[in-house]
């Protein structure tokens, strides 16, 4: 083990990596929170409050975890390197279902799939930060993921449901 480095929490320091994951993260869900589509407040009134503990806590728990440890930073190429390069592909994606709803700006194209992925710009994000974990060996990343993807992937394919069954999805 390093110096500062516990088997379950990492290596505290700064990660910039995890700083540039949060910034994909976050740049487009600041825009969306100016052009939320039509009908999402209403999905939003009715979201399971357990759900949204689990999505919270998941939240803080990823952001600290993404900019105080530094096990998520390039300490150069290794086998482990591949859950890295996977984890950006997978943010590149997300960036990309961001571009597809920002030109359609409605329900339908914020949670239809996406290349067969279910409600992408939930599920996207979190399986990134879950490899992060992985590629980091931190498993307090990995447990704060699961409950993050518990909370925010189940809210969302409630809302997916609950469009589906004919309430207040926009035609693109």
């Amino acid at each position: 083990m390093r110096k500062g480095e516990d088997i379950m929490l990492g290596t505290f320091g700064f990660s910039y990596v995890g700083l540039v994951f949060l910034l994909m993260l976050f740049i487009p869900n600041i825009l969306w929170a100016r052009h939320q589509p039509e009908g999402y407040a209403q999905l939003a009134k009715n979201e399971n409050r357990v759900l949204l503990v689990f999505e919270r806590v998941g939240q803080a728990l990823v952001t600290c975890c993404a900019l105080v440890l530094s096990d998520f930073n390039i300490n150069g190429i290794t086998p482990w390197s591949i859950w890295l390069m996977f984890a950006i592909a997978l943010m590149l994606l997300y960036e990309a279902a961001w571009m597809r709803y920002f030109r359609a700006s409605n329900l339908k194209t914020f949670y239809g799939s996406m290349l067969g992925i279910p409600c992408p710009l939930a599920t996207l994000p979190v399986i990134a930060f879950l490899l992060l974990g992985i590629y980091g060996k931190v498993p307090l990343m990995i447990i704060s993921v699961i409950l993050l993807g518990i909370g925010h992937i189940g809210i969302h394919a409630m809302h997916y449901k609950t469009i589906t069954k004919g309430y207040a999805v926009n035609r693109p």
